[in-house]
């Protein structure tokens, strides 16, 4: 029997812990390069520590991933703020995760405007992250368990693609469910190589591919991810 780790029941406003993501934006995020002042106004606004079990609370907004149980993490802010800078996220767009795993980049997606779909292949993982999008403020965030290879057929096409787990290729589903114009961003490597986190441009029908860094991510899996 899988045991789920317990978050903070109780609802919060993004009042609390506000020097802290001030902190971690200007020293972990700023530094590094990201610019896009949507994205640095949602990394602010997004209440991370709501989004880890809760004896992990004191080092929600540290410089590193923390995990979140099943074998499954929340990624580093920094690599939450790349990615939704390179998607470009923004008022008006439609994206679509895959890898809810805790809620909080599908929270800072939300927080920039845009109306969010997610994909958690882990049951209770996704079921929990939904109801802590809700304690959070976040309801609009649809949250749906299930293989998310497919992507969300009846939902698209989508403005942007974030993937949150490393494919060892583009799941081709997810690039035909992409908007011309719009943009895709996944890690690709094997769980134990080299892996890069590739961004993905469709530009009249064709995809224009470039590597970003390298970064180590948790593997795509398929079926019930037990």
């Amino acid at each position: 029997m899988m045991t789920v780790l317990p978050l903070v029941a109780a609802a919060t406003t993004t009042s609390e812990r506000v020097d802290e993501r001030s902190r971690m934006v200007r020293e972990q995020i700023e530094r590094r390069g990201i610019d896009d002042p949507i994205v640095l106004s949602a990394m602010r606004s997004t209440p991370r520590h709501l989004f880890v079990p809760d004896h992990l609370q004191g080092n929600a907004y540290e410089d590193r991933p923390l995990p979140i149980g099943f074998g499954q993490t929340i990624s580093q802010p920094y690599i939450v703020a790349l990615m939704t800078q390179a998607i470009q996220a923004a008022s008006g767009m439609r994206i679509l995760e895959i890898g809810t795993g805790s809620g909080y980049q599908a929270a800072v997606l939300a927080e920039t405007g845009a109306e969010v779909y997610s994909i958690e292949i882990v049951s209770a993982l996704a079921a929990r992250a939904e109801a802590d999008l809700k304690k959070a403020g976040y309801g609009e965030v649809q949250v749906r368990a299930g293989d998310g290879y497919h992507g969300w057929p009846e939902a698209a096409p989508f403005d942007a693609i974030i993937v949150t787990a490393a494919a060892e290729a583009i799941p081709p589903p997810l690039l035909q469910q992409l908007k011309d114009g719009g943009r895709l961003i996944i890690p690709v490597g094997p769980p134990l190589g080299s892996q890069y986190l590739v961004l993905v441009e469709r530009e009249d029908g064709r995809n224009r591919t470039e590597r970003l860094l390298p970064v180590r991510f948790v593997p795509f899996t398929r079926g019930d991810g037990r």
